[in-house]
């Protein structure tokens, strides 16, 4: 982890215009592409969830602004942000957070989900480490093909921890799309690099 300083005058504006704001995010939603992600998965048995959430995270910890959290009055970037995502559970009708480390390894890091998952539908929890502001907190809604999503947070203090939410996926001709919305701190991350975010997804999503 290391600390961020905005040297340039203009990027520092920018960062003091929006962080001063009391709703300072914003969410964009879209449909992605994930046709062969799915064959993919099909054809050597992974389990859906583990398999995308580790896609939706490796873009995330790709593009340097979505590991960038707001301390106080300072900015930190981290080497790597871990993905704390909603499962379900047997105990309840309602989710519990599952929490996996990050690493590159896709195999090594669908091993660990699954196992995190299963333990979770007995003995879930519903609050991440206190303290901790390397997540990046992931949800999905599989009923529904959204098409706009918002999320319930503290804003005071500002959370400026990523909200990565996929939908239900649905047949577009002869393309599989999944809607998927992205809601992020606005003061550390602009339009550009949420574009850039649902470029690396597409990409990534192809095989």
């Amino acid at each position: 982890m290391k600390e961020i300083t905005f040297t340039n005058a203009h990027r520092r504006a920018h960062f003091e215009f929006f962080n001063g704001m009391n709703h300072p995010h914003f969410n964009l939603c879209a449909n992605v592409d994930i046709t062969d992600f799915l064959r993919r998965i099909k054809a050597e048995n992974l389990p859906f969830t583990p398999a995308m959430v580790w896609r939706l995270s490796k873009c995330a910890n790709d593009i340097p602004e979505f590991r960038q959290r707001i301390r106080g009055e300072k900015i930190v970037e981290h080497e790597a942000v871990h993905p704390s995502f909603s499962t379900a559970t047997d105990e309840a009708d309602v989710f519990s957070f599952c929490e996996v480390k990050y690493q590159p390894d896709e195999a090594a890091f669908i091993a660990d989900a699954k196992n995190v998952i299963e333990k979770m539908r007995t003995d879930p929890i519903i609050e991440d480490e206190p303290g901790r502001d390397d997540y990046l907190f992931l949800s999905s809604i599989p009923w529904v093909s959204f098409t706009g999503l918002t999320h319930a947070m503290s804003y005071h203090p500002h959370d400026s921890v990523p909200r990565i939410t996929w939908g239900k996926y649905f047949t577009q001709g002869e393309k599989i799309m999944m809607p998927l919305a992205v809601q992020v701190h606005h003061a550390l991350v602009d339009g550009r690099h949420v574009g850039r975010y649902f470029q690396a997804v597409e990409t990534f999503t192809r095989f």
